[in-house]
């Protein structure tokens, strides 16, 4: 297999195991659901954030203008880890738990070990530039990482790049993401520089899942419309 393949067959089987396959008869509505891991697989991906900003928002202290760190990022973590508990519990797949087990100890090791509340949110910030730039990348020179996984999940392989409407399609749904990507990082960066912490936890949380959700949707339904017939 070519690198491309290789990368297109691991994007494909991450989209898969997320609950997205174009090949599948599946509601667009259904498909967002599952790949955000339903009810609790939002409250794992929002409450321990939520956790975090309201608590610390709660205890600052109008002298210093700044709150709890500790308790603040202590039941973020603590919220995380009930989750994983709660799935392990169940045993039910924790890939998701873990995942946002692990985000959470990472970004609060990044605020502790600076003392700074503000990077808690820096790992964030690196996630957004990385896969921004990855998309944009890939747009640019003509090998869309959404081209390459709805490729493996079709079953045509890179075959799609000889189609000008698909090459075309996978082009901009690139560049949509990335440009979701990076209007994260122009949004939330500057309240980052002003130390603003209410503000910023605020527009992490908004621009997350409410807008993940319709970029998930737009991007199922371009695909599904160039491959009208794939199920059958």
């Amino acid at each position: 297999m070519s690198a491309s393949e290789v990368l297109g067959a691991a994007l494909g089987q991450a989209a898969r195991r997320a609950g997205i396959d174009p090949a599948e008869s599946a509601t667009t509505g259904h498909v967002v659901w599952a790949s955000m891991g339903g009810f609790r697989g939002i409250l794992e991906s929002v409450l321990p954030g939520l956790v975090f900003i309201v608590v610390y928002t709660v205890t600052i202290d109008p002298a210093s203008g700044e709150g709890d760190l500790w308790l603040s990022l202590g039941l973020s973590v603590a919220v995380a880890a009930v989750f994983t508990l709660a799935r392990l519990i169940a045993r039910q797949p924790v890939t998701a738990a873990v995942g946002g087990l692990v985000a959470a100890v990472v970004a609060a090791a990044f605020a502790l070990l600076t003392g700074d509340a503000g990077n808690n949110f820096v790992p964030g910030f690196i996630t957004n530039a990385v896969y921004g730039s990855a998309l944009l990348v890939s747009a640019l020179t003509g090998w869309s990482l959404i081209g390459l996984a709805a490729g493996f999940l079709l079953g045509e392989g890179t075959t799609w790049r000889r189609d000008r409407r698909k090459r075309r399609v996978y082009f901009w749904l690139a560049v949509a993401w990335a440009a979701l990507f990076a209007a994260r990082l122009a949004v939330q960066l500057p309240f980052y520089f002003a130390g603003d912490i209410t503000a910023l936890g605020t527009l992490k949380l908004v621009m997350g899942l409410p807008l993940f959700a319709p970029m998930l949707a737009v991007t199922w339904l371009a695909v599904r419309a160039l491959h009208p017939r794939s199920a059958e």
